[in-house]
């Protein structure tokens, strides 16, 4: 089996695979995958194997390089042709991930770079551009977690929404990362977990690798947000974004909205930790953000024994929100700390 060495997604450059986690059997089993067909690639993002904007993305610049190396293609023009359906292809798996966005047009840039050179040659300069995509975003968890360590050091306890840790990413993650780092430097921060309805991530996931690494975590229903607010137990609220428009709304797992409107009604400073690539700024607003809606079978059925629901019931199931740039303390980027209005300097 692949040794991914601590991290979510990696790249067997021996056997050319893309390697993951597989997410959706966490936390009571860790499961290995190497991926190498489109199809298992594409499925395994829709079904959440792997999951995280920076985690798809960096996922999606490993998998057009396999992709690549597989190719039975012998001239350039079929080459392209067929390295351009593998993007859309995977560009239809998750719709509101800008990272996958981001990732497929950088490795579109390397493919158009090389026009004219040898296939060897492409395929060689994609498999580089793809490993450090995959490099990069280790560095950059860690600089969004230095910059978020230094606003948390006269905090004790923040909470979280979803999954942004390694998890959803390759390494430290994005709202888990200064939570981490802050653990390296000698702080040791609580955290309460929102249990992230319908597909638990934060019960599942964030919990999992917090308690692997040793931070103190308390659980919580997503409906007990406010009663841990209102009676002072955190500090500060972390989440992550799956897209970040051009005014600062930010798109996130569903119920971050309601968690930034409680923060700014008990006046609890609430950050986005983000990579600067999660900023769109052909995205306007909010408004803007296409939203992927899911089975309604999450909602109903998934995680329990029986439907929790009688049969006939619809079930609505966004699987992300839009939380308003006003209600917003500040981002938190591996380029620095930014207020909405300060979004010009990053785009």
């Amino acid at each position: 089996m692949f040794d991914l060495h601590g991290e979510t997604v990696a790249y067997d450059t021996e056997n050319n695979k893309l390697v993951i986690i597989d997410q959706t059997k966490l936390p009571n089993e860790t499961v290995v995958l190497s991926l190498g067909k489109k199809e298992e690639i594409c499925t395994a993002i829709k079904e959440l194997k792997l999951r995280g904007a920076p985690c798809i993305g960096v996922s999606a610049a490993i998998a057009l390089s396999v992709l690549a190396n597989e190719s039975k293609q012998t001239d350039e023009d079929g080459f392209i042709s067929e390295f351009l359906e593998n993007c859309e292809y995977l560009l239809s798996s998750r719709p509101t991930a800008v990272n996958l966005f981001w990732a497929v047009e950088e490795m579109k840039k390397v493919l158009f770079s090389c026009k004219g050179e040898n296939l060897d040659n492409i395929k060689k300069a994609l498999q580089v551009k793809a490993l450090q995509i995959h490099g990069d975003d280790i560095e950059c968890c860690k600089r969004i977690g230095e910059y978020g360590a230094r606003l948390l050091e006269n905090k004790s306890a923040v909470l979280t929404h979803c999954n942004a840790g390694r998890l959803a990413c390759v390494k430290y993650g994005t709202a888990l990362a200064p939570i981490y780092i802050a653990k390296e430097n000698g702080h040791n921060l609580k955290v309460y977990a929102d249990e992230t309805r319908p597909l638990l991530q934060g019960a599942r996931l964030t919990c999992y690798e917090l308690n692997e690494a040793g931070i103190d975590t308390t659980l919580i229903c997503d409906n007990m947000a406010s009663y841990v607010m209102k009676n002072k137990l955190v500090d500060a609220v972390l989440v992550g974004a799956d897209r970040i428009a051009a005014n600062g709304d930010t798109a996130n797992k569903i119920g971050t909205s309601g968690v930034a409107i409680l923060a700014q009604h008990y006046s609890i400073p609430f950050y986005v930790c983000a990579p600067v690539s999660t900023f769109d700024k052909n995205t306007l607003t909010g408004d803007d953000i296409k939203i992927e809606m899911r089975s309604p079978d999450e909602v109903t059925e998934m995680h329990y024994q029986k439907r929790m629901a009688p049969d006939g019931v619809s079930a609505l199931n966004p699987a992300f929100d839009v939380t308003d740039a006003d209600l917003i303390t500040a981002f938190i980027t591996d380029k620095g700390v930014f207020s909405a209005c300060e979004i010009n300097k990053i785009l």
